[in-house]
């Protein structure tokens, strides 16, 4: 029997790894075994930061809205805004809440004071 060889089959592995590495710095973007290493670790650093992102966005999210609550009222806090709206059976999440105090002032200080009527 002849022998097969895997040329074609490991050629398309190997492109399919240095075109992952397109652009990266020196050997890392040309050389295979190099290139593997950095391909993983990049994707690695992909899927932690999916999460990261999440994280991230809800933080700047409650800084926007404590910002906006502040500004609206000055003995209120983020925490004490959200503890109303719980009371007040206002279920709004932060994205939407920060979205309003950015674009609709005016609505965002109807929902804080609703908020405060609650806590009264």
């Amino acid at each position: 029997m002849s022998r097969t060889k895997g040329g074609t089959v490991t050629h398309r592995r190997h492109k399919k790894v240095t075109d992952a590495a397109k652009g990266y710095y020196g050997r890392r973007s040309n050389t295979f075994k190099v290139a593997r290493q950095a391909v993983d670790k990049a994707n690695q650093y992909a899927t932690r930061d999916r999460h990261n992102r999440k994280r991230n966005f809800r933080a700047l999210w409650i800084q926007r809205i404590n910002a906006a609550v502040r500004a609206t009222d000055e003995s209120l806090t983020y925490s004490r805004f959200i503890n109303g709206l719980n009371l007040a059976g206002i279920e709004v999440d932060r994205k939407v809440l920060a979205d309003l105090a950015v674009n609709e002032p005016e609505a965002f200080g109807a929902i804080v004071e609703k908020a405060k009527a609650a806590m009264a």
